[in-house]
């Protein structure tokens, strides 16, 4: 099997060594400096977008209730990842304890997890608040929407905890991890034997998943296409500041299909160098979780008017 070095099962505590990039000598500290902006960026665009939408009771409202989620998966996805390259970049420490791997492993297959969850109900919530205006407030309850927030969070922790349980007394005979992050098939190619179950479950499961949340979005979005084109031929108005908040949430979608997409089509091609998928892999926590925010600021006046009035203040309490 690929990267298996013996044929010993491994005893805790076991450590292991990522691959990395093959840096030139010489561009460490440039490259740490590169992934330090980036993690400084995701850190205070996307603190600054929670800190206002909690202090501001104006904000206390579904759409922006999910954006704060969506911000705190931002967070999770950037936090597992960037520190510990830039970590790889300015000393090159490659080596990770077991816990530590399983821990990053975990951190970033939740994010991927929820983050789909976390957009697919903000897809309905969107549906709601076009198509049935007048409801929208009798369907959408504070208590419905932290059910449905809380609901998103455990699907994703759920069938990730499910992934990982497969990890519980696999013997593993290696310890290179041939990437530059911790994954569960990164870590399961160096078991001694074959884990057909995590394999048929993590496909099966990425699949299933993957198809209900994007046939959830396709959903909510035709309706809201349709309604769109049905009330003009009619006359009446749609609900245009709830169709607008609609660009936000397409935007945000794409961008993480599209780097999800990166990745898969990288994988698939044998004459992308390893280095290049190594690169695009880590694009998924890199762009969205930096680009969210200005999004959010670009795309909804009510959270820019707040994030400006706020610097304001501490601008001039300085």
């Amino acid at each position: 099997m690929e990267n298996i070095t013996r044929l010993t099962p491994l005893k805790q505590p076991i450590v292991f060594e990522l691959e990395g990039f093959d840096v030139p000598p010489g561009y460490g500290s440039l490259v740490f400096i590169l992934v330090l902006i980036n993690y400084i960026l995701v850190l205070l665009g996307n603190g600054v977008v929670a800190f206002v939408i909690i202090i501001d009771k104006n904000l206390h409202r579904p759409m922006f209730v999910m954006v704060c989620h969506l911000v705190a998966c931002d967070l999770l996805g950037g936090t597992a990842v960037l520190p510990r390259l830039m970590m790889h970049f300015l000393m090159g420490q490659k080596k990770i304890a077991y816990a530590s791997a399983i821990a990053q492993a975990y951190s970033i297959h939740t994010y991927g997890a929820a983050v789909q969850t976390i957009l697919g109900v903000m897809a309905y919530d969107r549906y709601v608040a076009v198509c049935e205006p007048l409801r929208y407030p009798t369907i959408m309850t504070p208590a419905r929407l932290h059910t449905s927030c809380a609901l998103a969070w455990i699907i994703a922790l759920v069938l990730i905890g499910v992934l990982f349980a497969f990890h519980i007394n696999v013997p593993l005979c290696g310890t290179t991890i041939k990437h530059v992050y911790c994954s569960n098939r990164s870590i399961l190619s160096l078991a001694c034997n074959p884990t057909p179950a995590n394999n048929i479950y993590g496909l099966s499961m990425t699949w299933v998943f993957s198809t209900s949340v994007v046939l959830i979005v396709a959903f909510s979005y035709f309706r809201i296409l349709h309604a769109s084109v049905k009330q003009r031929q009619t006359g009446s108005s749609i609900n245009s500041k709830a169709f607008r908040t609609c660009a936000t949430h397409i935007a945000v979608y794409l961008i993480y299909q599209i780097a999800t997409l990166v990745i898969i089509v990288s994988y698939r091609i044998p004459s992308v160098s390893s280095s290049n998928k190594k690169f695009f892999s880590i694009l998924v926590v890199i762009i969205p979780p930096a680009i969210n925010p200005i999004i959010y600021g670009l795309a909804s006046k009510e959270l820019r008017e707040s994030i400006i009035k706020h610097l304001g203040k501490v601008t001039r309490k300085k």
